[in-house]
């Protein structure tokens, strides 16, 4: 019986430490989802909303050719932006976990992540000013006489990349090299010992098991990426929507909330997939 007891009151404990995550999720996750769902089965006519339950607004993506190019624009602004941070934070995080000393690289650390403690917006507003044909930039370039007329940088897909990326190759950055502390030196020795060059040591043991981290760190860029709306809104204007900004126009300017709903459903079905198969293939490496 008092084994009994005690198994009880670990039980209420554990549901007790558990509760607040859970009904947060539900409040702040789960009704809204729902609600979102079934208002993405309504259909809008004129001014007026009605529950008509019909997948039209989901057929709309697939008969409509601009969301569909919404759709592949943002993959194709996501898939570069990962790429691009990827191979600019690996670099970075080796030389913070291999080239500077253990007594520096908390401060380091520190200095790599100042970009988060930056506004969004800031941040955003700042990298227009900096592309704009007043930029420096472009003055600098103007100047030494490598361009007879300034370039059109601002309001472009580069100017949105170039944003994305400056955020996220941090993010990846401490990703990563969380991986590479934790990596045996042993390793890396034993395979010198046995006659492998840095490059072989490199791709046949660093690379494979740091590759969690990279992915770990890709697929947070991807969602952070694929459902951004500020920067793309004020570094890439309107020349090129993606499909969070097509969401927010059906919002603002047609107040179609059935159609924005569906859409956001969409994204969020294509996020989803990119988890499974991020899920699928780090239990593939482990087993």
């Amino acid at each position: 019986m008092a084994i009994d007891r005690s198994r009880s009151r670990v039980d209420m404990a554990a549901v007790a430490y558990v509760a607040p995550a859970v009904l947060w999720t539900i409040a702040f996750f789960v009704i809204p989802f729902l609600i979102m769902t079934g208002l993405s089965l309504w259909e809008r006519l004129g001014t007026e909303l009605i529950a008509s339950w019909t997948l039209t607004n989901y057929l709309k993506f697939f008969e409509r050719a601009h969301f569909l190019k919404a759709m592949l624009n943002s993959l194709e602004v996501t898939a570069v932006v990962t790429i691009t941070s990827v191979l600019l934070a690996y670099p970075f995080a080796w030389i913070l976990a291999e080239k500077v000393p253990r007594r520096w690289q908390r401060l380091a650390l520190v200095l790599a992540i100042l970009p988060f403690w930056t506004s969004y917006v800031v941040r955003s507003y700042s990298w227009l000013l900096v592309l704009s044909s007043n930029g420096i930039i472009n003055q600098s370039l103007l100047s030494i006489g490598v361009i007879s007329e300034p370039l059109s940088l601002a309001n472009t897909r580069t100017a949105t990349v170039i944003g994305f990326v400056h955020f996220f190759v941090m993010l990846l950055t401490l990703t990563i090299y969380a991986n590479l502390v934790q990596l045996p030196p042993n390793y890396r020795r034993a395979a010198a010992d046995l006659g492998a060059g840095p490059f072989r040591i490199f791709w046949h043991i660093v690379l494979p098991l740091t590759l969690p981290g990279i992915m770990v760190g890709a697929f947070l860029t991807f969602v952070l990426c694929i459902g951004d709306y500020i920067t793309p809104q004020i570094l890439g204007g309107n020349n090129e929507l993606l499909m969070p900004q097509v969401i927010m126009l059906q919002i603002g300017r047609r107040a179609d909330f059935p159609t924005a709903a569906a859409l956001a459903i969409i994204l969020m079905a294509v996020v989803t997939l990119a988890y499974i198969l991020c899920a699928r293939w780090l239990r593939l490496e482990r087993a």
